[in-house]
């Protein structure tokens, strides 16, 4: 994702209050009541910009890899073209897996379970989902699954 997180993305703030279900500069918090109608319009706002985002440059990544895809008449230069253009692939492929995942978080507000650990049913936490919107884990369940994964147990 080029270096960029999702504290780097604002939701739509283009679209008047009214439409996004939420004020001006809203930012969600233990203030309101957890996994609110504003709570979930934001985190939606804020998933789709990011999707759109990762799709803008895929199509950036793309119409480059067509325009760069000469060949080189050195070898060493044909070399670092290919393992750009190899790096290039990884990271995108990366940012599909990612889609996919955003595209799972936007099903989950779609119904009704977004901010809810698909393991325990807790919920998972405003800073948890400010940090990482697509997660479906809260701290407490992910520390337990890497632990698992590492063969931790303590």
């Amino acid at each position: 994702m080029s270096g960029l997180s999702i504290t780097d993305f604002k939701p739509l703030t283009d679209a008047p209050a009214k439409e996004r279900g939420y004020p001006d500069n809203f930012i969600p918090s233990d203030k309101e009541e957890y996994m609110c109608a504003q709570h979930l319009a934001y985190f939606r706002d804020l998933i789709l910009t990011w999707r759109q985002d990762l799709e803008r440059e895929n199509q950036g990544t793309m119409a480059d890899l067509q325009e760069n895809s000469t060949i080189e008449s050195d070898p060493n230069d044909q070399a670092s073209l290919e393992y750009e253009q190899t790096l290039e692939l990884r990271t995108r492929d990366r940012g599909r897996k990612l889609v996919r995942k955003i595209d799972e978080a936007l099903d989950r507000i779609r119904e009704g379970d977004f901010g809810y650990c698909e393991e325990t049913g807790d919920p998972i936490g405003i800073k948890r989902l400010l940090a990482r919107p697509i997660t479906t884990l809260s701290i407490e369940a992910k520390t337990r699954q890497e632990q698992k994964e590492t063969g931790y147990a303590g």
